[in-house]
């Protein structure tokens, strides 16, 4: 196949040696296309290679990178997912297969132009590994893979053949989700990241300078575990809400780490080999640290991630106070003041959202 992916990342750097190291027609598209080397590698914690592939070429140039595509990957971040839609669906066939990864932030609404016109689009529920570059261009680090791939896909039948690609890509177990709403309702950073962020900067305001702050998952607390519980607890509350929407797929996040409470959840997640030594996104100022308020930890998965499961909380006429309480003390501190909004795209009751879902 001829497969680009959008963006050359971590994760974009992740699927680029995978899909190369099978025999795809690889491009990066990229703005720093002039730095990629053709041969690209993973590496183990030890730093040793594990997987390497050949690339065709790195580009900037959108009629290069896209015309002639049989799949393209996009692993932007949710805030740029409109503008590299619309790049997209000018210069790429209707038969060419697009994926987001993550699949959650709203990229459905963001390619509704491209599902219009014939293409099928898909999702990850999550991304294939933990991976962090060790050289742009040439180099990542993955820390750990995940047992198994979970795809939706609009129209949804289409979901079996994106997970056959997949399972041959990565060799890892794929399996359907029955439809896109599922991805979307993902309550992976939407509330792990912002549920966190919430507790450690609580009392933040202009002017606030903190001397020191803790490692963001190695020195989780229990604080941070309740309001994650409680913001797990409403999705969940949501999800029940709307049973013809299938949303068996959206795993409550005590059941996905396996901790029923928060001195559990705690535990877990500051255990996790592959988040030890990951800040807290800050930035250094005299006398101390500030929070990093152009962080993507901010500006997509509030305003891109929770904002999206309250507005259909609404939708569905669920009540959400701890998820509520999150994003008013975000919109407080907030500099970005993007928002997503289902409105924008035409989704405002349940019946919109059947129109997209499940038809």
């Amino acid at each position: 196949m001829r497969i680009t992916i959008v963006g050359g990342g971590n994760i974009g750097t992740i699927f680029a040696v995978h899909c190369a190291e099978k025999g795809h027609e690889v491009t990066i598209y990229t703005s720093d296309a002039s730095i990629y080397d053709t041969k690209l590698n993973i590496v183990d914690g030890d730093g040793k290679s594990i997987h390497e592939g050949f690339i065709k070429q790195a580009t900037n140039d959108p009629v290069i990178a896209f015309k002639d595509s049989d799949m393209i990957i996009v692993t932007y971040p949710a805030m740029m997912m409109e503008k590299i839609a619309e790049v997209i669906f000018e210069n790429a066939g209707s038969n060419a297969m697009i994926g987001a990864v993550p699949g959650s932030g709203g990229s459905e609404c963001a390619f509704r132009k491209c599902i219009e016109r014939g293409n099928i689009f898909f999702g990850l529920e999550r991304v294939p590994a933990i991976a962090r570059l060790v050289t742009k261009g040439r180099t990542v680090q993955s820390k750990g893979y995940k047992s198994e791939l979970h795809i939706a896909s609009i129209p949804s039948d289409a979901a079996e053949k994106c997970c056959s690609i997949m399972e041959e890509i990565f060799e890892l177990p794929c399996k359907p989700i029955p439809n896109y709403l599922n991805l979307t309702l993902t309550p992976s950073n939407p509330i792990l990241h912002t549920t966190r962020l919430c507790t450690i900067f609580r009392d933040y305001h202009d002017g606030v300078v903190y001397q020191s702050l803790p490692l963001f998952y190695e020195e989780w607390n229990d604080a941070s575990s309740e309001l994650l519980l409680a913001c797990d607890d409403e999705e969940q509350s949501i999800c029940r809400a709307m049973p013809e929407f299938r949303l068996d797929f959206v795993k409550a996040l005590r059941e996905y780490y396996e901790s029923p409470t928060a001195e559990a959840m705690t535990k877990k997640i500051s255990g996790i080999k592959a988040f030890k030594g990951l800040t807290t996104p800050s930035i250094k100022v005299n006398g101390g640290y500030i929070p990093d308020l152009h962080s993507r930890y901010f500006t997509a998965d509030f305003s891109y991630g929770l904002v999206i499961i309250q507005q259909i909380a609404a939708i569905a006429g669920v009540k959400t106070p701890h998820i509520d309480f999150v994003m008013d003390w975000y919109k407080n501190i907030a500099i970005e003041k993007d928002e997503f909004k289902l409105s924008d795209y035409g989704i405002n009751d349940l019946g919109d959202m059947r129109t997209l879902y499940l038809t």
